[in-house]
This record gives structure tokens, C-alpha cells and sequence, in this order.
């Protein structure tokens, strides 16, 4: 087909065209979200458009001449402290460089992928957080076409990765429970969530190890308060047996400590919990929480710097970039209260 050829160094609508055997046209209703093509037609048209890493020209020659002078953030959702924490660095950082962000949430999205490339012909760049609610094809879709930055995920072909240090703070956060005496360790989150919460797993059973045990299998949940909530019944009802829950993130081990005390459970007399983050309640709450401190707004702001840097062409870096963590003792898992910490 004429024409095909004419968007040099991607692909262009006459590409996808003669890829999905249609017209122009239906590509184009296709990528406007039409319902008049049928959904066969426009699941072909959709896997050509990935399979070519097709941008619409416009998005293509804005990228060219800068014009956005805007990086796009995709998020998984803004609940939590975390999220706002993330947004709060990079928004920042963003705005020192002189960039507007454009924020986009992956929940309630029928088609996060379709979603995804209508933002990036507004932006100049994308950042996204790895996780199980944004498809793993969606920066692969993107890479080669506009700059992509992943956070707390891993490096690919053309994607730069920035997390925060997981394992090794993990096993430490373990073997310090273990050290107490604890043995009925359950480490609540789900390892297949993103790869933060995997290598979080991989040192909670690297510290068993240390110790010949068997570490329990996960027990998968989400890191939300109402899921929390729910673990702690578990707890109480006699359901999941344990004398330590090793949680994820904060926010589920400040909600299963607050159940646990409304029903008669005493921590750590009766079981111990620690968590992940190390958000402002923690050191506020009775007792106060044994977590892992993890730089979140310099992570949001380093995710901002980087994908700037990948747009203009500076100081490209091909490897991962990892974010030092650090254990906080507190009162929650056993230990004497700091009042500094």
C-alpha cells in the first residue's frame, strides 16, 4: 500500500491498515473509541497497532518540536498514603524542570492500554508505576515511541527502571521478628502484585532460610485499608494462625493492628506486626510501628528526572537505579519504644 513508509522511524495509520487488512478509516474509528466496528475488527486493528508501536503522527511531531512541555504519571489508583507520597516528588521535581504533569489512574479503565496511548499523543514522556493493574505490554507498547520511565519495576529494551532497595531490608525486617522468638511468621501480600512486593517475599524466606525454616506461603491480599481490616478477622476468627504478620506496606499493618485491637488482641504481647514505608502514623500510633523506611517522594521525583532526561536526549542510563531503605525499630514487633523514631 502507498504511503506506508511515510512517518519516518514508526509506523503509520497505512501500516496498521495493511496490517489489520482495513481501511484507514476504521483505524481511525477504532482509535477514536468508535462502537460503530465490530469487536472483532478492532481487536485486529488494536493488536496491529502494538505489534507496529504505532503513535498518531500528530503525538509523533509534538514529541519532535517539545511541545507539550508535559510528562505524564500513570498510576494504578491514589488511595493510600503511598500514592500521594509518589506524586506529591514527582509533580515536584516536574515542576522545577519546567513540566506540567498530566495524571492518569489505571482504575476504572475498561482498556488501560487504549487509555494509555491517547495520553501519550498530550505528553512528551510517560512514567508509570509497576503493578498488576497496569498490563506488563503497556510500557513495551510505548518504548520506542515516547520515553518511558517504570517505577519500582524493572529495565527493558528502550524503558528505564527506578525502584527502592526491597530484599535485603526485608530479610533484615524478618530476622529481626525472628529474633524475637517469633515462628509462625505470615508475610501478608500478594509477590505477584509487582516485582517490589515479590523481592519484599523473596528476603521474608531468605531470613527463614538463614535459620533452616520453612517460610508460610504468602498469604495474597491487597495492600488497601479495608483489606487489613479483613486480615485481622482472619486473625480473630482462629482462620490464619500466626504470631507475626509481616505486611507489605503500612497502610495494612496500621489497619490489621487497629482491628486486632478492637477485638481483645494486644500487640506484640499477643502477635507482633510490622510493615512497610514507614508513613507519619507509624511513629504516631500505640504502639508505634517497626517498618522499613523507603524514600518515596525522592522517588517520584527522581521518576520525574529521569523521563525529562530520556526526552531531551541527556544522560540516558541503561540500568536500574535503587533507592536505599532502612529498618525503624519501634514498638510493634517487641522492641522497648523509641521515642526518636
Amino acid at each position: 500500500m502507498a504511503g506506508t513508509q511515510g512517518q519516518k522511524g514508526g509506523a503509520t495509520i497505512y501500516s496498521v491498515a495493511e496490517r489489520a487488512g482495513v481501511s484507514i478509516a476504521t483505524v481511525s474509528r477504532v482509535l477514536q473509541g468508535s462502537d460503530k466496528v465490530s469487536a472483532k475488527t478492532r481487536q485486529r486493528v488494536m493488536t496491529a497497532v502494538e505489534e507496529l508501536r504505532y503513535m498518531p503522527l500528530g503525538a509523533a511531531r509534538s514529541l519532535a518540536v517539545r511541545h507539550h512541555e508535559a510528562h505524564g504519571l500513570l498510576l494504578p489508583e491514589l488511595s493510600g498514603p503511598y500514592y500521594s507520597e509518589l506524586l506529591m516528588g514527582f509533580e515536584s521535581r516536574a515542576a522545577e524542570l519546567g513540566q506540567s504533569v498530566v495524571l492518569m489512574l489505571a482504575e476504572g479503565k475498561d482498556d488501560v492500554g487504549r487509555a494509555v496511548r491517547s495520553l501519550a499523543t498530550r505528553v512528551d514522556g510517560i512514567a508509570l508505576l509497576a503493578s498488576a493493574a497496569i498490563p506488563d505490554s503497556v510500557p513495551e507498547t510505548l518504548a520506542g515511541s515516547k520515553p518511558v520511565v517504570v517505577i519500582a519495576g524493572e529495565a527493558k529494551p528502550d524503558v528505564e527502571a527506578i525502584t527502592t532497595e526491597n530484599a535485603a531490608s526485608a530479610k533484615a525486617l524478618t530476622a529481626h521478628v525472628l529474633a524475637h522468638g517469633r515462628r509462625r511468621l505470615v508475610f501478608a501480600g500478594d509477590p505477584d502484585s509487582g516485582p517490589d512486593i515479590r523481592d519484599r517475599y523473596a528476603g521474608f524466606v531468605a531470613a527463614h532460610e538463614d535459620l533452616r525454616l520453612t517460610a508460610a506461603a504468602p498469604v495474597r491480599t491487597d495492600l488497601r485499608e479495608s483489606a487489613g481490616a479483613e486480615l485481622a478477622d482472619r486473625v480473630l476468627a482462629g482462620e490464619l494462625t500466626t504470631d507475626a504478620l509481616v505486611c507489605a506496606n503500612d497502610e495494612l499493618a496500621l489497619a490489621v493492628m487497629k482491628r486486632l485491637r478492637q477485638g481483645g488482641r494486644t500487640v506484640p504481647d499477643d502477635l507482633a506486626v510490622v510493615g512497610w514505608d514507614d508513613v507519619m502514623t507509624a511513629r504516631y500510633v500505640e504502639p508505634g510501628l517497626t517498618t522499613v523506611r523507603q524514600p518515596v517522594r525522592e522517588l517520584g521525583a527522581l521518576a520525574a528526572e529521569r523521563l525529562h532526561a530520556r526526552i531531551t536526549s541527556a544522560d540516558i542510563v541503561d540500568e536500574t537505579q535503587v533507592l536505599p531503605t532502612q529498618l525503624v525499630l519501634r514498638a510493634s514487633c517487641g522492641c522497648t519504644p523509641d521515642p526518636l523514631a
